[in-house]
């Protein structure tokens, strides 16, 4: 069956149009501007038959048009609105096709000596979004089949570049709502090392951790997690969650927060200021005791009494600076040596007397109970209330109106304390209920608090003890064995730190 040329022209712009059409489902569902740029001038190349295509984007702070995707150029292109055909055309919005290059004064010739491209014909088109506003240019060189660019030439490059404006504008508002993500995220991370210092990076770095053991799964061919894989909108999910897992400590009291020992520094400069008193109650007691056997003795005996009052006085000023010295040490965040808790409730018995000369206890109750906690510098209490950051995270990160795709961040963020056998916190769930990505979070976490040399409480553990310490925890069954071994076989620390601290 023999075609007429009109119907072969038409057969041939129902293609185009079908194609415009093609090309724009696919730029409506491409939010990547890195990616969509290059479909555009791709698919505008195929329309007009081009030979190369160029897209400029309207920056209007700087009233310029940039240019990422310009075919034949590998840099940036940034030029000034109404200056070249590109910028005359975003400038006044009106349609510029040249047929022929080097008889147009407006064409600048600069590109095609340094790039040995030989220009002739220029088809450029303005992007208009759904206001009718220029947000761009679009601009085909050379006609492949030799000709110029005609009227349908224009009018489809134009209605691609509507289509386009569109696209672009959506990619550039989810670009947007990236960036207002990670401000709101690296604002968070300030707020919670500015009520805890010595924290400071803790957050980073755990996020590093678990988005590199996420990543090291794609490896993975035997067990419960061959062949996982998290896309690149998962692996941002895991990353917030974890940056964010700790922001509920901005709800626990600073003193808590950041407790370094067993008393609170206002609690010891009390403690102090008592045994000040002590010891000036033992030498006030000696004094009296010297005058009192001054007029048993008489003067003659002066020098016998001073000689026995110093000696006396010597002994107990060393007996309290031994009580003294003791306290300091239960004080410090240390397991207390053997015998310990029991010295601590004899001490209770010690008393001196104030300015009115009444017995007061050299140590008060609520400071023994602190001074005897077993390990580390918190009480139960205190525990617990540290304890609650994890419900304060998940109640404020539940507030932030989430995308789809980043939905799931409080969950991962609420779990990441709790253990595979249900010992953990706040909730105390099953394994099952656990997601993977806490149970990833859980493992960075512990390694992190175990290695980190800016704690004032602790020490920082080297390496290989802290994946020891990793390893016992799953042998008890509090963390995934599995993950574990991924962590400790793919050298998580050393690629997500830079190297092993």
């Amino acid at each position: 069956m023999l075609f007429t040329s009109d119907e072969t022209a038409l057969t041939r712009r129902l293609q185009k149009l079908t194609s415009i059409l093609d090309v724009t489902k696919a730029m409506s569902a491409e939010r990547d501007l890195d990616l969509l740029l290059p479909l555009i001038i791709y698919e505008a190349s195929k329309v007009v038959e081009a030979d190369r295509c160029s897209l400029f984007i309207l920056d209007r702070e700087r009233n310029e048009l940039w240019s990422k995707v310009a075919q034949g150029s590998k840099n940036e292109i940034r030029l000034p609105v109404g200056s070249g055909i590109a910028g005359q055309v975003a400038s006044t919005g009106a349609t510029i096709n040249i047929p022929d290059a080097y008889a147009d004064d407006r064409f600048n010739r600069s590109f095609d000596i340094s790039s040995g491209y030989r220009t002739q014909t220029i088809l450029c088109v303005p992007m208009r979004d759904a206001n009718g506003e220029v947000t761009g240019v679009i601009q085909a060189l050379n006609k492949r089949s030799g000709r110029i660019f005609d009227a349908e030439d224009e009018e489809l490059l134009l209605a691609l570049g509507a289509q386009a404006a569109g696209a672009i504008e959506n990619a550039l508002l989810h670009e947007e709502i990236n960036r207002l993500f990670e401000g709101f995220v690296s604002a968070s991370v300030v707020a919670i090392e500015a009520r805890d210092p010595s924290t400071a990076g803790h957050s980073g770095r755990v996020a590093n951790l678990t988005v590199e053991l996420a990543q090291a799964l794609e490896h993975l061919s035997t067990g419960s997690y061959a062949n996982t894989r998290f896309s690149a909108v998962e692996i941002q999910e895991l990353r917030y969650a974890s940056l964010l897992h700790d922001f509920g400590k901005v709800g626990v009291r600073e003193p808590v927060l950041v407790k370094a020992e067993k008393l609170y520094p206002h609690e010891l400069d009390m403690l102090r200021s008592r045994f000040q008193i002590a010891r000036k109650d033992l030498q006030l007691q000696s004094y009296r005791r010297r005058l009192g056997a001054v007029k048993l003795r008489g003067d003659k005996a002066l020098a016998e009494i001073d000689a026995e009052e110093d000696e006396r006085l010597l002994v107990e000023l060393k007996q309290l600076d031994e009580v003294l010295d003791f306290v300091l040490t239960c004080n410090r965040p240390t397991v207390l040596a053997q015998g310990g808790f029991e010295r601590l409730i004899e001490l209770r018995k010690l008393t001196f007397n104030d300015a009115k000369d009444q017995a007061q206890p050299l140590l008060l109750e609520n400071e023994i109970r602190s001074l005897s906690i077993a390990r580390g510098t918190l009480s139960a209490e205190e525990r617990k209330e540290i304890e609650s950051h994890v419900e304060h995270t998940y109640r404020f990160l539940s507030q932030i109106p989430w995308t789809r795709t980043l939905r799931r961040v409080p969950e991962i963020a609420y779990a990441h304390h709790e253990k595979l056998d249900g010992t953990g916190y706040p909730r105390a769930i099953p394994s099952k209920t656990i997601p993977a990505q806490s149970k990833m979070m859980a493992i960075s976490d512990i390694y992190d608090a175990l290695t980190a040399s800016d704690r004032p409480y602790k020490k920082a553990v080297p390496h290989q003890l802290a994946l020891d310490i990793l390893g016992k925890e799953a042998k008890a069954g509090q963390l995934d064995s599995e993950l574990l071994t991924v962590f400790i076989e793919a050298e998580i620390p050393r690629k997500a730190l830079g190297a092993v601290k």
